[in-house]
């Protein structure tokens, strides 16, 4: 399958409903890729590995959706076989008190990963010109000088060597409903359940909107955004674990060589000799 359909590079004309939020490609279900699941997940703790020791590139993945998109689900579907000491998942909630006295990326930066490791954005800096736009507490002006300093920001996040890879969860209304009343009916899914979701969904065609300006805006060829069709949970989660997959093998990331003294004793082990106890 040719991921391309899903990627959106510079100068995108970019239209949402060209977009089936239940496509597959062809796949009927989850049991056609199964196999292929496994292969994947193997390949993604390789090079979580390799990122891990190499410490050349970190990468910074973007999880933006609508409500109800699966951004927690896809998480913790994708990145569940990765070794936990190289990995953080961050999710971006009401900036507090402090972060709102300072630029709006300020608390963004200090979440970026490490060279080495990598980090999950459940929603991001990019609520600072979609919730603030679509609610009117920045006006479209503003909204696009803040997105014009995130394509700047991920543009410096790059040449640093920490890949962006960013994907927008696209669902449909109807999906999303279904999932409302599902944690509405279910007890053990109340504790989801925020009637503020409804409130939001009054607001659907304007997200649609902010979300268009705002990819069309931001893509670039090395900093890509993947429209990932998500009405199929399992769909989604292929894509996702593929995409990111197949971004991290162009790295082309490798096992480091061991430094002088290292290489030294490990010279002398294979001469026999002992370095415990005479």
């Amino acid at each position: 399958m040719n991921l391309n359909r899903y990627r959106i590079g510079a100068d995108a004309k970019l239209k949402l409903k060209a977009f089936d939020p239940a496509d597959t490609n062809g796949i009927e279900d989850k049991k056609q890729i199964e196999d292929e699941q496994r292969e994947l997940l193997g390949r993604l703790e390789e090079q979580q590995e390799r990122l891990f020791a190499s410490r050349t590139h970190g990468v910074l993945i973007v999880f933006q959706g609508m409500d109800c998109s699966g951004k927690d689900g896809v998480i913790k579907k994708v990145f569940r076989g990765i070794d936990p000491g190289g990995f953080r998942a961050y999710s971006f909630k009401k900036p507090t008190d402090e972060e709102a006295q300072h630029d709006f990326l300020w608390r963004t930066h200090r979440s970026v990963p490490a060279r080495g490791c990598m980090t999950a954005f459940n929603r991001s800096y990019y609520e600072e010109a979609l919730i603030t736009r679509v609610h009117g507490s920045i006006d479209d002006k503003e909204a696009r000088r803040r997105l014009k300093a995130i394509r700047h920001f991920e543009e410096m996040l790059e040449s640093q060597q920490i890949r962006v890879l960013k994907f927008f969860l696209h669902i449909s209304p109807e999906f999303q409903l279904e999932k409302i009343r599902d944690r509405m009916e279910n007890p053990e899914k109340w504790w989801k359940f925020d009637p503020n979701d409804l409130e939001e969904r009054k607001h659907w065609k304007e997200y649609q909107s902010a979300y268009e300006d705002a990819i069309r805006r931001t893509a670039t060829d090395a900093s890509p955004w993947h429209v990932v069709p998500s009405d199929n949970r399992w769909f989604r989660n292929y894509v996702v674990l593929r995409t990111l997959v197949e971004e991290l093998e162009k790295l082309e990331l490798s096992y480091p060589q061991p430094h002088e003294e290292v290489a030294s004793r490990m010279d002398e082990l294979r001469d026999g000799i002992d370095p415990g106890p005479a």
